[in-house]
């Protein structure tokens, strides 16, 4: 069974991000299983915390989750023009201490999504600076940037039209190519 562990840059229970993330999990093929990693509550990062052995239990419970997890996928909004500070905490946390970095070579994936007609290009951009030092190849082509998200779901949170499902299919399908790449 491969695991996919999805982060989502927004704390809102209703948000776009986490039902774009629900949609999304059910068009992974069989073998391959989905979990919202919850990250809002890591307290901020503190090298502190690891340079005097004082690791918060969040810290421990989360980069243990991650180390268990074959492969990420973030789903994320924009906040002014960047990465929501949750997730960027998220990739820090999990970073640290140097040298023992839980993403490292983890195949990764991202969808920003945007109420507006930008989708989240910067947010998305961001994201993939990190990804790169920190050493996850990512999903390139297609790039999913969701726009006008807000007129996506039905009444249920299901993604009501029917070009979008086949698109993040192919988004999907070309996430599990690279991390089949990765695993052999």
């Amino acid at each position: 069974m491969v695991k996919i562990g999805i982060l989502i840059g927004s704390l809102r229970k209703e948000s776009f991000s986490r039902k774009l993330a629900e949609n999304v999990s059910a068009l992974f093929p069989e073998g391959y299983e989905t979990e919202i990693v919850e990250i809002g509550n890591l307290p901020l990062y503190n090298q502190d915390f690891d340079d005097y052995n004082n690791v918060p239990a969040e810290y421990t419970t989360f980069r243990n989750k991650i180390k268990e997890i074959n492969a990420v996928l973030f789903i994320t909004p924009e906040y002014n023009r960047s990465v929501p500070a949750v997730l960027k905490n998220a990739l820090d946390v999990g970073s640290r201490p140097y040298g023992k970095s839980v993403w490292d070579g983890k195949p990764a994936a991202v969808i920003s999504q945007s109420p507006g007609n930008l989708s989240a290009f910067g947010a998305n951009h961001h994201l993939r600076q990190s990804l790169v030092v920190l050493n996850m190849p990512t999903v390139q082509q297609p790039e999913a940037y969701i726009a006008n998200v807000a007129t996506l779901f039905d009444e249920n949170g299901k993604i009501n039209k029917q070009d979008t499902i086949q698109f993040l299919q192919s988004f999907v399908d070309a996430f599990v190519d690279l991390i089949k790449k990765y695993q052999s």
